[in-house]
């Protein structure tokens, strides 16, 4: 899975795809920020729906760095997902 890194108000954040799908599969993704590791360890989840390519990887890879930031500001704390491990 290819991860992208992005540095927002100081702060690097990896980039990956989540993996989880959704009855939109193909129009739209999740998209995971994750920074620190261990007890620092911070997880941030959003979705997007392409413009261009319909395959996750690809689409994360055209995704402009001003994209990503605008995601990651829209994006939700982890701790209640399901792409970060949430389970019910």
């Amino acid at each position: 899975m290819p991860a992208r890194r992005i540095i927002v108000d100081g702060q690097e954040w990896q980039v990956f795809p989540s993996g989880f799908l959704t009855q939109y599969v193909g129009d739209e993704f999740g998209l995971i920020f994750v920074t620190g590791t261990g007890a620092d360890r911070s997880v941030r989840v959003t979705r997007y729906s392409p413009v261009g390519t319909r395959a996750r990887e690809q689409s994360l890879a055209e995704l402009e760095h001003t994209q990503l930031i605008d995601l990651f500001r829209m994006s939700q704390p982890g701790a209640r997902s399901p792409e970060a491990g949430y389970r019910t």
